[in-house]
């Protein structure tokens, strides 16, 4: 019996056409442009600004802690899911949240634009803290938007491959023209721009499609069958699990407070590095120790049949429903990974939390290493940053998912954690005035080569650093994203993934704090070369990780 081949996943220039053909796909297409604008303008772009006014870099490392929104994003996404919005619910259970969100995203902006970071950098810092956290919303909202609207003649897959060339479409604007306009008009100007931007797909929201709200009904039937734990044992769960969320993120957002709005602003500021030294390591236990050792505790009581309902739960209630959503993103994601992995756990928490470590540490001060420490045009890093390096990453990323079709998972793996080791070396070189990436170029051809396409020999060692740079995460993310899409249920998929991709940057965030401080104190050579070594945490894991693999396929029966 013949079989009908799945149509081929359109690429490049054939995702716009095909995008503009329908409402529903022209609408994932402004919505993808929706989310990554404000990521790009306030996660890198934003970082440019603050560097130009003279803002010091222990400064924007914490204020880059707003980029935790993203990763803490799945733990408000129940409310998002569930929540009516009082006089905008009319709109639509989806369209409610996305135009809110878009709306606090102007103002935000708009904020921004009123404010002056060199003077009043805690005012700055509450509307960019604001921004990210409308972003982040956004982004859940949209995410089950693109789920629920797909259909036979908009597909998931075609759908999400139009939110991705939105997303980088907007990382161009954010980044590369967002730079561009600087160097012509004040940066508050280039934000006023980019909320207009924002304002236009608002109204784009308003005449998007959406569905209904279905009826509350038992969320999860699998927690209300004999045998899953009572509904007290998860509520106690729960509460030990979010209590250690809560104390971890007021605890950063006191600290964010203290350093960017000091009570008395002719005392000292704290010292980031003593906060991440002292409160660091509690911060991880909290957001990942506590609720491995609660996910630990209730597999346990499942499996000695403690705590457990012995008829099906028929109590159905709003309150209970938006603890079951908590429990399922909060508790449940762990308790199956644990109980499939067992101690094996722990070594793929620990690759998780390192694998981009040694290069999302210091990425938020790339745009002051570019402009203020190596004095290139706002323009030239335009081009480099956010137009060239985007095709490097695309290239980078092609190659990793050959190499995983070549090589395998692991192999590809390693080398993605290996390669922007390298990277980092490169960079550190690239501040001593790259002499070593001028004898590289120059020996493999590449100097010559960009040489054909008038650049100078200044230009050229950025570009050759950012290609390597780039290339090396490219593979690395797609081997990471393969590994986690691998790595997770079939039963808890979307929860699962959420969860993990989030821990993935925590490490990372938490450490460009003092990542600031240092290159303040120590200069940009001397901390390359740290991250870079702190690099080797993640290629150890890699292996262990490797070996527990091994030993799990060796340890299963031949199949015929």
């Amino acid at each position: 019996m013949a079989t009908t081949a799945k149509p081929a996943r359109p690429k490049g220039l054939a995702v716009l056409r095909i995008a503009l053909q329908s409402r529903k796909s022209a609408t994932m297409l402004a919505f993808g442009f929706a989310s990554g604008l404000p990521y790009a303008l306030l996660i890198g772009t934003l970082n440019a600004w603050l560097g130009e006014v003279g803002v010091k870099l222990a400064t924007i490392g914490v204020l880059s802690w707003i980029g935790l929104s993203y990763s803490f994003k799945f733990l408000w996404s129940p409310l998002v899911d569930r929540l009516p919005l009082p006089g905008l619910e009319r709109l639509g259970r989806r369209k409610s949240w996305i135009f809110l969100c878009q709306a606090v995203l102007v103002l935000a902006f708009a904020g921004l634009a009123l404010t002056d970071p060199a003077h009043a950098i805690g005012t700055f810092a509450l509307f960019a803290f604001l921004a990210a956290l409308a972003s982040a919303t956004q982004d859940v909202a949209v995410d089950a938007w693109r789920i629920d609207v797909a259909d036979e003649q908009a597909p998931v897959e075609l759908l999400s491959a139009i939110y991705q060339f939105g997303y980088r479409i907007a990382s161009i604007v954010g980044g590369a023209l967002a730079l561009v306009l600087a160097a012509r008009m004040s940066w508050a100007s280039v934000y006023l721009v980019m909320g207009g931007l924002l304002l236009l797909v608002a109204f784009i929201t308003l005449r998007a499609p959406d569905t209904p709200r279905p009826e509350s009904a038992t969320l999860h039937r699998e927690l209300a069958e004999p045998g899953a734990l009572t509904p007290a044992a998860r509520g106690i769960a729960l509460a030990v699990v979010g209590i250690s969320w809560a104390w971890a993120i007021g605890t950063i957002v006191v600290f964010m407070i203290s350093m960017l709005a000091p009570a008395d602003p002719a005392a000292p500021l704290p010292s980031v590095g003593d906060f991440t030294r002292a409160y660091g390591p509690w911060i991880i236990a909290a957001t990942v120790g506590v609720p491995l050792l609660t996910a630990a505790v209730t597999n346990w009581m499942k499996a000695h049949a403690r705590s457990v309902l012995t008829a099906p739960e028929t109590a159905v209630s709003g309150l209970r429903t938006a603890a079951n959503h908590l429990y399922v993103a909060l508790v449940s994601p762990l308790a199956e990974l644990s109980a499939r992995l067992g101690w094996g756990v722990l070594v793929v928490i620990g690759m998780i939390l390192t694998y981009t470590l040694c290069y999302n540490i210091w990425s938020s001060f790339a745009f002051p290493f570019y402009l203020d420490f190596l004095k290139y045009s706002k323009d030239e890093v335009a081009f480099a940053s956010k137009v060239f390096g985007i095709f490097m990453t695309m290239l980078g990323i092609s190659l990793g998912g050959f190499l995983f079709a070549r090589l395998g998972r692991m192999p590809t793996i390693l080398i993605g954690a290996v390669l922007p080791i390298l990277g980092n070396f490169a960079y550190a070189d690239l501040a001593e005035g790259a002499p070593h990436i001028d004898a590289l170029g120059a020996a493999i051809g590449l100097k010559t080569l960009f040489g054909l396409f008038g650049f100078d020999e200044r230009m050229i060692r950025l570009l050759l650093a950012i290609s390597f740079e780039n290339v090396s995460t490219g593979i690395a993310g797609a081997a990471f994203v393969a590994y986690l899409s691998g790595i997770v249920s079939r039963n808890y998929t979307a929860v699962q993934y959420a969860l993990l991709s989030s821990l993935t940057f925590l490490i990372g965030s938490l450490g460009r704090g003092i990542a600031g401080e240092a290159f303040d104190t120590y200069g940009y050579a001397t901390v390359f070369r740290w991250t870079a070594a702190a690099g080797l945490v993640a290629v150890l894991f890699v292996l262990l990780e490797w070996a527990r693999v091994r030993r799990e396929l060796s340890a299963r029966p031949e199949e015929p």
